[in-house]
């Protein structure tokens, strides 16, 4: 199945290309913020536009999708937040009579609150641990975007052909070796190899868990699964950085203990994904 299977191919590519747009967008709202300061505006100025550039970026990739993909489904003609609610839950219950997916979406939570948390406080670890100036912070997103695109480019390949599950292993060994490091860096070229670590962790780990959804999914039924999914990472983003927040307010602000407590997010996530068996998870999923 791992050699014969492209999607960690074809996700990858998904994942590298969004980054390379969230590059160019950066790109495009710093071009912008310089030409504005150039000319005397503050932030308020300038900071509105930026989103508008973002905006209109949002629609200039958006529109192939809306003006030449035809919808193959027919959607019923009334949906209700009510009857919105049913439906996830049946999806819940549906997804619960799958073994492997059901443990792989569990998984999900747990690492995707490490990533959450690094994707939502590098900035400021950067900043309060590691005493970066903006300029520096804005370099290292900027670097951290490059690398997860060569992460999801990379890994994409690679998975499908050691497998999904080992590949996604990698890339949380990978990032509890980033966690370790960060939380040990003193000096400012250990905590950037920190950051070019969790770039390709990123990339390559956001890649592979999308595609392994798509091989544990029911043919008929992706749309619903990927829903799941994408709702077990939204979890996650509530549950790692709160669990960050909670650390250093208990703390006094100590952001190192932060980032390594929640770094232990990744080994849960590591030794649940143990247990999951795509073989065995997809051919449940063709029996549907």
């Amino acid at each position: 199945l791992a050699r014969k299977d492209s999607r960690g191919r074809g996700s990858g590519w998904g994942w590298g290309r969004g980054y390379l747009g969230g590059l160019a967008s950066l790109a495009a709202c710093l071009g912008w913020i310089g030409h504005a300061q150039s000319l005397g505006q503050t932030a308020a100025d300038f900071v509105p536009i930026c989103l508008l550039i973002t905006a209109a970026l949002f629609a200039v990739a958006s529109a192939p999708t809306f003006l030449f993909l035809r919808e193959r489904t027919t959607a019923p003609a009334v949906v209700t937040v009510a009857s919105a609610w049913q439906r996830i839950l049946a999806t819940v219950r549906h997804a619960a009579r799958y073994r492997d997916m059901r443990r792989f979406m569990l998984c999900i939570v747990f690492y995707q609150a490490g990533i959450q948390t690094v994707i939502t406080l590098a900035a400021i670890y950067a900043q309060q641990a590691m005493g970066f100036s903006m300029q520096q912070t804005i370099q290292l997103v900027f670097v951290v975007n490059v690398t997860a695109a060569l992460g999801a480019f990379f890994f994409g390949h690679l998975q499908d052909r050691v497998g999904h599950v080992r590949a996604l292993s990698l890339t949380l060994v990978g990032w509890i070796a980033m966690t370790l490091i960060a939380w040990s860096a003193q000096t400012e070229g250990m905590f950037w190899l920190a950051a070019n670590l969790a770039g390709l962790c990123l990339g390559a780990s956001q890649s592979a868990g999308r595609a392994l959804i798509g091989l544990l999914a029911p043919a008929d039924r992706h749309g619903e699964f990927f829903g799941l999914w994408g709702l077990a990472v939204k979890l996650s983003a509530i549950l790692g950085p709160l669990t960050y927040g909670a650390v250093t307010w208990l703390t006094a602000g100590d952001h190192r203990l932060a980032i390594l407590v929640t770094g232990g997010y990744f080994v849960i996530g590591l030794i649940i994904l143990a247990g999951v068996d795509v073989e065995r998870g997809h051919r449940a999923a063709m029996a549907e």
